[in-house]
């Protein structure tokens, strides 16, 4: 548990990698994309 954890989300914004814990793109993000370039 900490920056040298890489299967948390702290280990992972310190190595710069994606995952299930820190996905790169969140659901939410990926909703508010979709609804903008409908409009």
């Amino acid at each position: 548990m900490g920056r040298g954890d890489k299967k948390t989300k702290k280990g992972k914004i310190f190595k710069g990698s994606f995952g299930k814990s820190r996905p790169a793109r969140p659901a939410q993000a990926k909703k508010a994309a979709a609804a903008e370039k409908k409009a």
